[in-house]
């Protein structure tokens, strides 16, 4: 029996591209510069080189794909920061000298993956032009995240191994410290290398002046 011949240029099934994937990329890029109300399906179609009708298809209406967008990059980020905070446990109740420096390197994986994801800091920057609107994806794909290192504090605390009376504001302070990096490199106010080297030290000055130096008696 004769199989029938696949037509040129059609590409096998295993061969194709991920479209839901290509979608939420460029979806992300185009909330990412211009937020929710300046983005328009057709707009996400033509980028993705695909009609409306599949961006439907794999992403649901515009309020559905812009919530897809913030899991995108939230479970890219999740999944980093569990990892360095598996890392970061056993060395935050072990001492002072240990537990300091394992923020220092969770502090370090938390820049690093900003700087490397900026679409991140800038997706999260329009959501909160507004911050009455769309509060839900807070709840989903912020708290989360803070909650995670929160609790890391909090361990330590109970350890003993370093004192933080407000997790929260910590935690929220040093996040927002780190976007604005992010914005000031994408803006190109000064040359990367140089902000990349003087933000690092600053966020270790920052960390030592609070839980005390990298070389105290553990």
């Amino acid at each position: 029996m004769t199989m029938p011949r696949r037509r040129p240029g059609r590409p096998r099934r295993a061969d194709a591209p991920p479209t839901r994937e290509r979608v939420l990329t460029v979806a992300t890029a185009l909330f990412a510069q211009r937020g929710f109300d300046a983005v328009g399906l057709r707009e996400v179609a033509a980028a993705a080189g695909v009609d409306v009708a599949t961006v439907a298809h794999h992403a649901g209406a515009k309020a559905q794909l812009y919530d897809a967008c913030f899991a995108r990059v939230f479970a890219a980020e999740q999944r980093v920061l569990q990892e360095a905070a598996q890392r970061a446990h056993p060395a935050l109740v072990a001492g002072p000298r240990q537990a300091l420096g394992a923020l220092h390197c969770l502090v370090d994986v938390f820049v690093d993956f900003l700087e490397d994801n900026p679409e991140t800091t800038s997706l999260w920057l329009r959501r909160w032009l507004e911050p009455q609107r769309h509060v839900e994806l807070d709840v989903r794909y912020a708290e989360p995240l803070y909650a995670l290192v929160v609790g890391l504090l909090n361990a330590a605390t109970e350890a003993g191994t370093l004192t933080e009376p407000t997790p929260q504001v910590t935690v929220r302070s040093l996040v927002w410290a780190v976007h604005g990096h992010v914005t000031a490199l994408a803006a190109g106010v000064r040359s990367n290398a140089r902000e990349r080297r003087e933000f690092r030290a600053f966020v270790h000055r920052l960390l030592d002046a609070l839980y005390g130096p990298a070389d105290s008696t553990p």
